[in-house]
């Protein structure tokens, strides 16, 4: 692959759909299937919690519930090495239904796991989690300039990420109440439940996209298909080194370890706010950090919805050094009033980089986007999974701001020098800034 992704914005979008009443139908459709991704999001946050406290009370180690992190972020980092490869081969629409049932069938299994069995049960449960989590997220973002068209991908990408971030909200701030009261089992169920809405969203909808289901697709292409699932390692590679593509996901994966490193830090400075109730300033924040991912998801589908270009290359440059410098600011000691807002401003610039992320690297060809999607998982998850492990070891010696300063400070210099690198690819491309996209035949990076 020779795209180069400081200028993918500038491809020409598809005209829009001819058929409006197909448009609206297929938002429609869209939405839905939004809803049970984020229903089955709310399971998973859900049980983000509930697992980790049933690991500790099954083995009676901390050891374990890093373990089962582990195991969890490792699978997800060779599904995303695989995604690309599977995607080539079979439909997006397969992918996301069978990842819902495979962890639906893992719960279901966890639950009627005899006492002696309940550690494999659980491990199985890190490894199928972890890798169809993985997988199905591949499978959407690649596969959302089909379902909506290139011109609304910004619009559908806020959609999803608005119903990701309250899940995750909901999930973290019930978990305790649903384990308290009802117990593992309830919690296990509801998640299991959660991915069988989701499978049926999926299986309800006429989506197309990846492998087998892309249009135009013959036997001759089938053929070259199945041989470009065995040079994926080759094509995973080629992705890895595309102009641009490489340093842009390398940020990625430096947003991942800054952001290993709030969420690892954000208990313990808690705890030295209010050792009594360490509890609440975590969820505020994490409420109010959702609440600006909500509100810059909001503006976001205005703006693009009134006529404005896409968010591109620059908006996720300078959303993760808003972000960063927001988190680092978060642990900075001000006072409550101000801290609320550094967590809305880091929502908000949390959601902005999300998009713009997203929604470019959609920009790229249909046979290269999954396998760009399947690097950016399996960086990502690369970062977090060590990030995790050097911030748990820096926390013993150092304080929280220290270490979410330097590791946030990473992701910030990442960020400058890809903002040079694109501001010198549009010097070079005689691109001014105020043109619109338009003007120059496509978004403005």
């Amino acid at each position: 692959m020779t795209h180069d992704i400081e200028r993918a914005d500038e491809r020409p979008d598809r005209a829009p759909d001819a058929d409006p009443a197909g448009r609206v139908r297929g938002e429609r459709r869209y939405r839905f299937l939004v809803a049970g991704y984020s229903l089955s999001s709310y399971g998973t946050f859900l049980n983000m919690v509930a697992l980790n406290l049933f690991v500790y009370e099954t083995t009676g180690r901390a050891l374990a519930m890093g373990l089962f992190m582990a195991v969890r972020l490792g699978s997800g980092f060779f599904a995303g090495l695989a995604a690309g490869g599977l995607l080539a081969r079979f439909t997006a629409k397969s992918l996301m239904l069978w990842t819902n049932v495979a962890q639906a069938v893992v719960m279901l299994s966890l639950v009627f796991a005899p006492h002696g069995m309940r550690t494999a049960a659980l491990m199985a449960v890190s490894v199928v989690v972890g890798a169809c989590g993985t997988l199905f997220m591949v499978s959407l973002r690649s596969s959302i300039p089909e379902m909506v068209g290139d011109d609304r991908r910004s619009w559908a990408n806020s959609l999803s990420i608005t119903g990701r971030s309250l899940a995750m909200v909901a999930g973290f701030a019930s978990a305790g109440v649903v384990v308290s009261l009802v117990g593992y089992t309830a919690a296990f169920v509801v998640d299991m439940a959660t991915f069988v809405v989701c499978a049926v969203t999926v299986a309800l909808l006429p989506i197309a996209g990846g492998g087998e289901g892309k249009p135009g697709t013959g036997e001759g292409q089938r053929a070259g298909t199945g041989a470009g699932w065995w040079r994926m390692p080759g094509a995973f590679l080629a992705s890895a080194a595309a102009p641009g593509l490489g340093l842009m996901v390398v940020l990625r994966g430096a947003d991942a370890l800054g952001s290993s490193s709030h969420n690892a830090a954000l208990p313990v400075y808690s705890a030295g706010l209010d050792a009594s109730r360490p509890a609440v300033f975590v969820s505020a924040f994490w409420c109010l950090w959702a609440l600006g991912n909500v509100v810059a998801q909001q503006s976001i589908q205005r703006y693009v919805k009134r006529g404005g270009h896409p968010v591109g290359a620059r908006g996720f440059g300078y959303g993760t050094c808003l972000m960063s410098g927001a988190f680092i600011l978060a642990f900075a000691g001000f006072p409550s009033a101000a801290t609320a807002v550094i967590a809305l401003v880091a929502g908000a610039a949390d959601g902005l980089t999300e998009v713009s992320y997203t929604s470019h690297l959609q920009t790229l060809p249909a046979d290269s986007r999954g396998h760009a999607f399947g690097l950016s998982a399996t960086v990502e998850n690369l970062g977090f999974g060590v990030g995790m492990i050097l911030v748990a070891a820096a926390l013993d010696g150092h304080s929280p701001l220290t270490v979410v300063a330097w590791s946030h400070g990473v992701a910030i210099v990442i960020a400058v020098v890809f903002l040079i690198r694109v501001a010198g690819v549009r010097r070079r491309d005689g691109a001014p800034a105020h043109r619109s996209g338009a003007e120059r035949g496509g978004p403005v990076p």
